[in-house]
């Protein structure tokens, strides 16, 4: 059973309050960084040091084929995000878990997995019917080697946006 308004008016966050939170994993993420050059490993996430998040939080898997395409798949998403994508999206691939919007996020982790960097933007849950809604997110590679991305840490706060207000967000798309 879905939660009474798919869960939106207890799990929906400020702008100033995802933003925030993603000051706090974008710092917390960084001082995992065992050398300059060097991105953290999973290993080097430990949940309960961002506990308050958690709810918003996913891991996606890289996975790379043999002629080196890349795909991805969510490992774990947290229980806020339940109401997010109106599904629970944990192990399922990004046409399953993003439907519509799957070539956008496909897009975005291909920069953050190429680039080797952390990407943030908002994206509009207009796919789902949801136009009044947006995604704050931020990406954040993971590397078991320091290098290959093999994973990505992520943080998507559900805020109630119109256009003007996203664009003032200070959140710019990667």
């Amino acid at each position: 059973m879905q939660p009474q308004n798919g869960g939106f008016t207890e799990n929906t966050a400020t702008p100033t309050f995802a933003v925030r939170a993603h000051e706090e994993l974008f710092a917390y993420w960084a001082s995992r960084r065992r050398r300059r050059g060097h991105l953290p490993a999973r290993r080097h996430i430990h949940p309960v040091d961002m506990k308050r998040h958690l709810p918003a939080i996913n891991l996606i898997d890289v996975m790379r084929d043999a002629e080196g395409r890349v795909d991805y798949r969510v490992r774990l998403a947290g229980t806020g995000l339940y109401g997010v994508y109106g599904q629970e999206i944990t192990g399922k691939t990004l046409e399953q878990a993003y439907g519509a919007s799957a070539p956008y996020w496909r897009a975005e982790l291909d920069k953050v997995v190429s680039g080797r960097k952390p990407g943030a933007g908002v994206h509009s849950l207009s796919w789902r019917g949801l136009g009044h809604l947006s995604v704050v997110w931020l990406r954040l590679p993971l590397a078991s080697n320091g290098r290959e991305v093999d994973m990505i840490l992520g943080y998507d706060g559900l805020v109630g946006l119109n256009n003007t207000a996203q664009q003032r967000s200070g959140i710019r798309p990667s």
